[in-house]
């Protein structure tokens, strides 16, 4: 191996292909070349930004988006309303909340007690040896019941007695019709104010500083005689943000009283349809 051999250069030039040998052997080459991606075109990274903007959306891509924000604006209004609803009972004592769950639990058996009253019925029905009779017993019944809830009848019962004291003024007939609906949602079968019978399409008016009921001009105080269960009258009516707390906003005074007998004999007179008829006929 001769002295030129051994020399490092020539040894690299050797071990490393053509392509990579260094750039000072070839000819006429004083500085290395600049890379391709310098001298031809832009760089790595100004291709990078110019593909990512602006932004390039499809069609497809829009449409996406666009469901995408109207379902996270309607989970949005979901939570602000249910966080709304349940900021009352947020704000409730441990008593309060007790109470509300006992009159659901209420409501609940009383439904429950209905459809096995029912139920019980319809076995009488099917498994009597004189249908006949015992579908005129139950049709009486019925009647009975029908005519109370009508006020074409009479009731008496246990139930509880309202008081409105009401020296302002204040008190208006949506506040009064709050209370005969949550009197009825709370099992009251039947209710009389100041004299005048509370039925199913029963109207409440406002009439120069006073209320009218089905037109008839009503006068502070105002008295409910309802007959129902008193336990669960009583505390639908004292649930925090009910009726009480309503009326006492108003510098109303409100008493509530139980009785094991309540008498409600203001009647209506029983008014025939002009066009609906039973279709038996």
């Amino acid at each position: 191996m001769s002295d030129h051999d051994e020399q490092p250069a020539n040894r690299l030039r050797k071990e490393l292909p053509d392509e990579v040998a260094p750039a000072q052997d070839a000819p006429g080459a004083d500085t290395p070349e600049e890379p391709q991606s310098v001298q031809g075109g832009p760089s790595g990274r100004e291709r990078l930004l110019k593909g990512l903007w602006p932004p390039r959306l499809t069609r497809a891509q829009l449409i996406v988006a666009l469901l995408l924000f109207g379902l996270g604006f309607g989970l949005a209004v979901q939570v602000a309303s249910n966080s709304e609803s349940d900021g009352a009972l947020r704000g409730a004592r441990q008593e309060d909340l007790v109470r509300i769950l006992d009159e659901l639990d209420d409501r609940t058996q009383r439904l429950e007690d209905e459809k096995q009253g029912l139920e019980k019925q319809r076995d009488e029905l099917e498994n009597s040896s004189d249908q006949a009779e015992e579908a005129r017993k139950q049709t009486l019944e019925k009647e009975r019941q029908l005519g109370i809830l009508a006020g074409t009848v009479a009731a008496q019962g246990p139930g509880i007695t309202v008081t409105v004291q009401d020296t302002k003024g204040a008190v208006e007939a949506d506040m009064l019709l709050d209370a005969i609906q949550e009197l009825r949602a709370a099992g009251a079968e039947a209710i009389q104010v100041n004299g005048v019978r509370v039925v199913a399409g029963t109207y409440l008016a406002d009439s120069d500083k006073s209320v009218s009921v089905d037109g008839n001009k009503i006068n502070a105080p105002y008295r409910f005689q309802v007959i129902g269960k008193p336990q669960d009258l009583e505390p639908a009516l004292n649930i925090p943000g009910g009726v009480v707390q309503t009326l006492e906003k108003e510098q109303a005074t409100v008493t509530v009283e139980r009785s094991s007998k309540i008498v409600v004999d203001a009647l209506r007179a029983a008014e025939r349809p002009d066009y609906a008829r039973s279709s038996s006929q």
